[in-house]
């Protein structure tokens, strides 16, 4: 039976259909997406495309079919999660699907930190659907530093993470897992605590970075509320403001973002990719 993504137009779901494909053919992969428009090429591609939005219970109805394989990726609407993960499971059970697998939040139930309450309550709505399940829980994605290398080669590294470390991968080294968990066998009702293989610190980050641009990168550690008023000054919405702020302080800084179990690298086959080629790789770009 097919295998089933959604969100398959985003950054991480198009990577995924990639490492499908490597996979499998091109027919035993199903794209949901929101936007037919946005997904022309993947369809070109022979993926099958589902049309249908998380916030659309009815369109969902008809997203899923007895016996598939299902990734749900979580959504990026603050506030909104909940309730779309939980149409999303709800249209899964009603389908009958083989399987449902999740990309959560490293940590999963031991995570206290504000961003991680969406993931907790998607991970409990699968449970509760008696669906087999697969939890895929994401550390942090280098990109998440690396996209704001320009800002950062003008004004520094500033955070509120204190020393803590960060065991971060790849969006494409979190795809490969996914895809691994989607065709391989052995990974029902099972969650994975995915991490890259070293962890680092934003100054560690900071140095890399100097030396690599050739420029002096400093690391400036701020309180929380100051942390808040740069983010803010920059354009973001304020909700969204509030959880970067709290995976510093209450994630990053008290070590539930630096990983170590070395799922990630077991799933994939392969080391995840270091710091330092996502870095280089981001300054030639």
């Amino acid at each position: 039976m097919s295998i089933v993504v959604t969100g398959a137009t985003g950054q991480l779901g198009r990577l995924v259909i990639d490492e499908l494909l490597a996979r499998v053919p091109a027919t035993e992969v199903v794209a949901v997406v929101r936007d037919a428009g946005k997904a022309s090429d993947i369809a070109a591609r022979g993926v099958g495309l589902r049309i249908a939005d998380y916030s659309d219970a009815g369109s969902l109805a008809n997203a899923f079919q007895a016996g598939e394989t299902v990734l749900l990726i979580s959504g990026s609407e603050v506030g909104q999660r909940i309730p779309q993960h939980t149409a999303v499971v709800d249209a899964a059970k009603n389908a009958g699907v083989a399987r449902i697998a999740y990309t959560g939040v490293l940590g999963g139930p031991a995570a206290d930190f504000t961003l991680a309450d969406d993931h907790k309550a998607t991970e409990q709505a699968i449970l509760d659907s008696g669906l087999t399940y697969t939890f895929l829980r994401n550390g942090w994605y280098t990109e998440n530093y690396t996209a704001q290398i320009p800002v950062q080669l003008e004004h520094g590294v500033v955070g509120s993470a204190g020393e803590g470390k960060v065991g971060s991968a790849t969006r494409q080294d979190f795809a490969a897992a996914a895809a691994a968990v989607l065709t391989g066998e052995g990974h029902e009702n099972k969650a994975y605590e995915l991490s890259g293989d070293e962890a680092w610190t934003l100054a560690e980050y900071a140095a890399e970075l100097s030396k690599q641009s050739g420029k002096e990168i400093a690391y400036t550690d701020v309180p929380a509320e100051v942390l808040t008023g740069i983010l803010t000054g920059a354009g973001l919405p304020e909700a969204f403001v509030g959880i970067l702020v709290d995976v510093d302080v209450s994630g990053i800084s008290r070590g539930l973002l630096e990983g170590g179990s070395g799922d990630l690298s077991r799933l994939i086959g392969r080391p995840t990719t270091p710091l330092a080629e996502t870095v280089a790789l981001a300054l030639k770009g």
